[in-house]
């Protein structure tokens, strides 16, 4: 069985898979990167 993955780890490993890093997938959406960051280290789902 598969361990379950975290949304966090979920956002880092889809957006490496894509080969984006965390500057160009906050200018797709819109974002700073710095929201991107804080999503990735679960700042803003606590």
């Amino acid at each position: 069985m598969q361990p379950i993955e975290s949304m966090p780890q979920r956002l880092v490993r889809l957006r490496r898979a894509q080969g984006l890093s965390q500057e160009n997938l906050a200018e797709a959406l819109s974002v700073s990167r710095q929201a991107v960051s804080k999503w990735e280290t679960g700042g803003s789902l606590r």
